[in-house]
């Protein structure tokens, strides 16, 4: 295992999506289009988030950590199947990027079935998460190749 890749590749994934999130995906789809639903289930949510406002400075070290340990996750994967990926670092990142937001929306869609919550925040879960995987998946893809000879 390419630990440099892993590292290297997970923190990419982490900054990548996190940016992307908190100022892309997460104020159109998270603050403007689902904001109505989250609120009309706000016992589904935790305490943090069921208060007026949200107190997301409470909530944002567990989501840093949480995001962080699934970003290594995810690049350690990426590390161990790479090479069923052809073409430049970023086209294979992109590539699994796809596939990982494809496997997790399989994921989230679901949840559907389990949690009695709109069909609308799923698909704009899945959405969030097709957007998000392989835009990350591409800057770690890049990062791997370019810093940790993948």
């Amino acid at each position: 295992m390419n630990w440099k890749a892993v590292i290297i590749g997970g923190i990419v994934f982490w900054i990548v999506t996190n940016i992307f999130g908190m100022f892309g995906t997460g104020i159109l789809i998270h603050e403007k289009i689902l904001d109505p639903i989250y609120r009309a289930n706000e016992s589904f949510w935790v305490p943090e988030l069921r208060q007026d406002p949200p107190d997301m400075a409470a909530l944002m070290p567990k989501w840093l950590i949480n995001s962080l340990i699934s970003s290594l996750i995810v690049s350690g994967i990426y590390v161990c199947v790479h090479s069923s990926f052809s073409g430049a670092g970023w086209k294979k990142g992109l590539m699994w990027g796809l596939c990982l937001g494809f496997f997790a929306g399989a994921m989230v869609w679901s949840w559907g079935g389990l949690f009695d919550l709109p069909a609308k925040m799923w698909v704009w879960w899945v959405i969030d998460g097709l957007i998000l995987y392989p835009i990350g998946g591409a800057a770690m893809g890049w990062a791997t190749a370019r810093f940790a000879g993948t």
